[in-house]
């Protein structure tokens, strides 16, 4: 009697490892885009710390900042702060409501393995801080109302850094870090709607859900055109404000109708070319102009000391730097303990390491939590904003030192994933294991090689002709002798 076989073993899945070629398209022009945003964020950031701290600028960044403008009538008369904080910010939810639909329905989260580790990274990177934040609260008799201010991370700050220091992160730890932000934007929505709402408008808030279910309607009729959504979108965000849930609700709801799978005959599905238009208004526009009215605040030399003797200030930069890099960094590895997941060959766990380190740059949704947390106290809440300015600093400090140190080893990873010598726009990479390339290649060093030959057959006949007429010139010298 035969002995029973013994099952293969299934090989270990690998975290981190190489995108699908389509994910790596669209991960790598969403994180261009962010790129640019990103650095626009970066000089926003600074220009209003200057409008705001030279003393000659100081009056009009706040004559600025707090002047009102909108219809009284319909409860829209806003200062340019607040137009800024709500209605600017609705346009980059709108977007993060798109990237989580994509993510979910045809990206690295439709596969509920691979989704695993990003959510459970990003949920650990969100309650760590809050964690973090609260025991230095309780323990220095602070505010706990700040608790979510360090659980934001903001990718387009964290790409800026990228760009600025000049790092060539291989692309399955920039997409990481992409997902791991849209749904950390998720969450930081739901925080926003369920712990800062405070009085609701019903009748306001009713007349939304019925102009977000017509906006459902027409994308299931397939109705076109921006002059129908974009009226009705405006409509839908000022009911939304005057419920008195947050208004930034609005645009991720849209944003999440939107379908982003593709038919047959589509190269691209309505939320990916939706988003393809957006995205530049939004990292381009929306968030440098909401981070320019919120970052203005006193950096002296006493306000900054002053960061770290308060526990809800000190709570923010503690969870900013040491709470999200423990969290991600703690939830990814536990994620892939307990699945039995490998990491990339290409990679170690100092590279997660550095990352989870980036991720604790929260600057956009974190400023707008501090507003929403300390709102009426005007001091505390500029101190906040000064502590996330600190803790993204150090944070953004800390993930360049970390990164630099394997600089060397992504760029050899980096030019690896971008080499495509066949030149047919497809990294060689992806097409490995196709005969296709390598006959192609196999052409491309035929004719490399008989092009070497040509050229070696001519220095030849040169050096033999020279050769020659040297040999024919000692021969005159000798007759002449």
């Amino acid at each position: 009697m035969a002995a029973p076989r013994t099952p293969t073993p299934a090989p270990a899945r690998k975290v981190f490892g190489r995108l699908s070629l389509p994910e790596r398209n669209f991960v790598a022009e969403a994180l261009r885009t962010e790129t640019v945003g990103g650095v626009l964020l970066l000089v926003a950031a600074i220009t209003a710390l200057v409008w705001a701290n030279v003393p000659a600028l100081h009056d009009s960044y706040e004559s600025v900042g707090h002047y009102h403008l909108g219809p009284e009538a319909l409860g829209l008369n806003l200062s340019v702060e607040h137009w800024a904080a709500d209605g600017l910010l609705a346009i980059f939810f709108f977007v993060a409501g798109i990237e989580l639909k994509r993510e979910l329905v045809a990206g690295d989260l439709k596969d509920p393995k691979a989704a695993v580790l990003p959510v459970v990274a990003a949920l650990c990177g969100m309650a760590v801080p809050a964690l973090v934040y609260t025991l230095t609260n309780v323990a220095g008799h602070g505010s706990p109302a700040g608790w979510a201010v360090p659980t934001a991370t903001d990718i387009a700050f964290a790409l800026a850094v990228l760009a600025v220091i000049g790092t060539s992160l291989p692309s399955a730890l920039r997409a990481f870090l992409l997902t791991l932000a849209v749904v950390d934007d998720l969450f930081a929505i739901l925080i926003i709607a369920i712990f800062f709402t405070s009085q609701i408008n019903f009748a306001a808030l009713g007349a939304a859900v019925v102009g977000l279910a017509v906006f459902w309607v027409l994308l299931r009729k397939g109705v076109r055109g921006w002059y129908v959504y974009v009226p009705l979108a405006l409509v839908i965000w000022g009911l939304m404000y005057n419920s008195g849930i947050h208004a930034t609700i609005a645009g991720v709801a849209m944003g999440l109708m939107l379908r982003c799978t593709r038919r047959e005959d589509e190269e691209y599905s309505p939320g990916e070319r939706i988003e393809h238009l957006v995205r530049p208004l939004s990292a381009g526009l929306a968030v440098p102009l909401f981070a320019l009215f919120s970052a203005g605040v006193a950096v002296s030399g006493g306000a900054l000391g002053d960061v770290f003797t308060q526990p809800e200030t000190l709570g923010v930069v503690l969870g900013l730097v040491v709470g999200k890099t423990v969290g991600i960094f703690g939830g990814t590895w536990l994620t892939a303990r307990f699945t039995r997941a490998s990491l990339s060959d290409d990679l170690e766990w100092a590279d997660v390491f550095a990352v989870a380190a980036l991720a604790g740059i929260g600057f956009t949704v974190s400023l707008l939590i501090g507003e929403l947390a300390f709102v009426g106290d005007a001091a505390l809440t500029d101190e906040v904003k000064a502590a996330v300015l600190m803790g993204s600093l150090t944070a953004a400090i800390l993930a360049t030192v970390l990164l630099k140190i394997r600089n060397a080893k992504y760029r050899r990873l980096w030019e690896a994933e971008e080499r495509d010598e066949d030149a047919d726009g497809i990294p060689d990479i992806y097409e490995e294991d196709e005969p296709e390339y390598h006959l192609r290649m196999a052409a491309i060093y035929d004719r490399k090689a008989a092009e070497h030959r040509r050229i070696a057959e001519e220095k030849a006949a040169a050096r033999h002709t020279l050769a020659e007429v040297a040999g024919g010139a000692g021969e005159e010298e000798h007759r002449r002798a």
